[in-house]
């Protein structure tokens, strides 16, 4: 089991995020922190210090920044796995954070599936590493760098258009929650195809199917969008 720290000022991307890894196979949270300084006394002091493996590190936090983190936790030879997630896009920033070790950088606001990928790619890339004892091969080297590069997304299923799925999804986020005869109204489709974008964003984890009851005769599904 990969241990995670949660590193973030907002309780509520707190929640999101303990949420998040909760939906995961293969990593449980074993510490949360508000700010920079808890973090460091965390990962550096704290009796739960040798249970993290993987820090969720925010880059912006009223007592210091993630680079601020790092820098302290580095100095340290604090060897723990960190992932940005943050709002900051500035390029010195994203290159500082991959200097001091970030492995993944991931942009607020993002989706479940996007959430659920990077920590994907982050478990291939540690049992690679995990995999492979003393001096390594160039083809092992490789194959733990290519464990954290982002794969191709996949092809959509066939009669699916982008376009469309970008409008569906559109709809969806701003909606909240839709049922397939909604979503075609507003849409100006048929409730068949609308019912294929929305199962096709339920089955690549953003969207979530659900019952929707209170009419007479069978309940209908209802699809939510996973922020």
């Amino acid at each position: 089991m990969i241990g995670v720290l949660l590193v973030d000022d907002e309780a509520l991307t707190l929640d999101l995020h303990r949420e998040y890894v909760a939906r995961l196979e293969g990593f449980t949270v074993v510490a949360e922190c508000a700010g920079a300084r808890a973090a460091v006394g965390a990962l550096l002091e704290s009796p739960v210090a040798g249970e993290i493996d993987l820090v969720l590190l925010d880059m912006t936090m009223p007592d210091g920044t993630g680079l601020d983190v790092l820098r302290h936790v580095r100095a340290r030879a604090g060897a723990v796995d960190v992932i940005a997630i943050t709002s900051v896009r500035d390029a010195d920033v994203v290159r500082q954070a991959i200097g001091l070790g970030a492995v993944q950088y991931l942009v607020k606001p993002f989706t479940f599936a996007d959430f659920a990928d990077r920590m994907a790619r982050y478990r291939r890339y540690r049992e690679q590493a995990q995999q492979t004892a003393g001096a390594a091969t160039q083809a092992e080297i490789d194959a733990m760098l290519g464990a954290l590069r982002p794969t191709a997304r996949a092809a959509l299923p066939k009669g699916l258009s982008p376009d469309t799925l970008e409008r569906v999804s559109a709809l969806l986020r701003e909606s909240g929650a839709l049922s397939a005869l909604e979503a075609a109204e507003h849409l100006g489709m048929s409730r068949v195809a609308a019912r294929r974008y929305l199962e096709h964003l339920a089955d690549v984890g953003r969207a979530e199917r659900a019952s929707r009851y209170g009419g007479p005769g069978r309940p209908e599904a209802e699809y939510r969008w996973l922020s």
